[in-house]
């Protein structure tokens, strides 16, 4: 399916005529674009590092997971929030960008990974899964959403 005709809309939405001419805008939006990075970097590091048994080992992992889980959650809303307002000011370049489409699909590979494999796993009581299940699944994880963020910083090299 071509996604050509969503970029082209977006490159002329009153989204983009915004982002294109309030930099100061822009500058806000990417702030907190890159705090909410940031932040779900964080919950998924926390998290799978409680699971490896490397941090917060005094700490139940099932209060850790869960405690993460909420914020990893606010997080991804603004990150998708803020990524699209800055995608509509340069729309029709990240359309023909291959590290775009890397990181988009790295991305929708981490979002069902989370929902569907990792948080319903993980609702169990955490000593009655193996403990190399709960080492693969957060190596895994920091795979996956290492490979979002340096394909998406990628984009900028390319």
């Amino acid at each position: 399916m071509d996604l050509l005709f969503l970029f082209e809309w977006l490159d002329s939405s009153l989204l983009a005529q915004v982002s294109k001419a309030y930099g100061g805008v822009f500058a806000v939006i990417q702030m907190f674009h890159l705090l909410s990075m940031a932040m779900l970097g964080g919950m998924v590091l926390v998290g799978d590092l409680r699971l490896l048994n490397i941090l917060l080992t005094d700490l139940p992992s099932e209060q850790v997971i869960n405690n993460t889980q909420r914020w990893f959650n606010v997080a991804l809303v603004v990150l998708i929030i803020s990524g699209i307002f800055m995608s509509s000011a340069v729309a029709m370049k990240l359309y023909y960008n291959e590290m775009y489409w890397a990181k988009m699909i790295t991305l929708a590979t981490g979002i069902v990974f989370v929902y569907l494999i990792r948080r319903p796993l993980l609702k169990y009581d955490h000593q009655s899964i193996s403990p190399w299940t709960l080492k693969l699944l957060a190596v895994a994880s920091m795979t996956i959403w290492f490979t979002v963020a340096a394909s998406g910083r990628w984009i900028g090299f390319s």
